[in-house]
């Protein structure tokens, strides 16, 4: 049938073979009035695409185009856009729908609408299933599509648009800045970025991981501290330090909980954004006395998040740093088998839809 009905993807058939791509056609969304289909140029790999299609979350709709850090052209544009144009090089993350008339999608917390739909493996109220961006095309509604500054080279952006919203929209939201202490667990896709912008917002910043490898890096984008956590008795020096931590790492089921409490401030916060396949370790409420500190997480972020970061990142040259691989039924396996390993520094991008794709406008 093809676009402006259907579009193409790389898709993942069964959950024991989460590395078999195939390309496919899937179903678009019916257009309506504020939406905007965006022909794709590059697309982000996230660990929620692997935890998806390995089925470490769960049962997936299967088959599924996995993706949501895309960006692309706009080249349709419902009646109602009034804030993209067509031609416009636009952006979309891991949420693409929201009903925007409920008591959160009012004060700004749309990521947390009980009516959201994800931007793949989720259906919409026509019973069509979201599907993501490793594709030809994508529909988004516009209020989740974001023009991406021209400062910002499409590649370096697509990874901002899921894990460097997830992990500045907590950093803002927990008060990152001038005179705070901060630390990072896990230097990966999610903790490269909370380096970024805890610096660029201020804080002093500390990077806790579990083997030195990754020191250099850590203090080549602003980290003042680095610890191995690997070490007997690392957390000793670092009582009653920071203000918050925010872990990006997804291995809680790995941490004894007791250590990385006790770094905290009194009525410090662990927040963790990292999540894993398995149980965080159990707790005990007076595990959570000796400094009155607090646990919690936190999903994506909101609109007015998007932007600032974006604006933060033009203004200060913030860059993602990112492999390319070209899209194709190799290449995505290739990508997300490469994830599961951790061996890449620190996001892959899928590029060169054009040759897997054609033009197309």
């Amino acid at each position: 049938m093809g676009y402006p009905e259907t579009a193409e993807g790389f898709m993942v058939h069964d959950h024991k073979k989460w590395t078999e791509f195939k390309k496919g056609e899937f179903k678009l969304k019916p257009f309506e009035d504020r939406d905007i289909d965006i022909a794709i140029e590059c697309c982000g790999v996230c660990a929620s695409d692997l935890h998806t299609i390995n089925g470490g979350w769960g049962e997936a709709p299967l088959p599924l185009c996995v993706g949501h850090e895309v960006v692309g052209k706009a080249i349709k544009v419902g009646d109602a856009v009034k804030t993209i144009k067509v031609g416009d090089r636009v952006g979309v993350g891991a949420q693409i729908q929201a009903d925007l008339t409920c008591n959160n999608c009012k004060a700004d917390q749309e990521n947390y609408c009980p009516n959201a739909v994800d931007t793949y493996g989720a259906p919409y109220k026509d019973g069509t299933l979201s599907q993501g961006g490793y594709a030809s095309h994508i529909r988004a509604h516009e209020y989740f599509t974001f023009k991406i500054p021209d400062s910002i080279e499409s590649s370096v952006a697509a990874p901002m648009l899921c894990a460097g919203l997830t992990v500045y929209s907590p950093l803002v939201r927990l008060g990152a800045g001038p005179g705070k202490k901060v630390a990072i667990v896990g230097l990966g896709g999610l903790g490269h970025f909370a380096v970024l912008w805890a610096v660029a917002l201020g804080a002093e910043v500390t990077v806790l991981s579990h083997t030195p490898a990754k020191k250099d890096d850590a203090l080549k984008m602003g980290a003042k501290h680095f610890v191995v956590t690997n070490e007997e008795g690392w957390e000793k020096d670092l009582n009653f330090t920071f203000d918050f931590i925010l872990n990006t790492a997804d291995a809680m089921h790995h941490f004894d909980m007791k250590k990385y409490f006790s770094i905290l401030k009194v009525m410090g916060r662990f927040h963790t954004v990292g999540f894993g396949d398995h149980p965080i370790p159990t707790l005990m409420a007076q595990d959570f006395a000796p400094n009155g500190c607090y646990l919690g997480a936190s999903h994506i972020g909101n609109r007015p998040e998007m932007l600032a970061m974006f604006e933060l990142a033009s203004k200060q040259n913030i860059k993602s740093w990112i492999e390319e691989i070209p899209i194709s039924e190799e290449g995505c396996g290739k990508a997300v088998q490469r994830v599961s390993d951790n061996d890449v520094r620190y996001r892959f991008v899928l590029t060169k839809f054009d040759d897997a794709f054609g033009k197309r406008s």
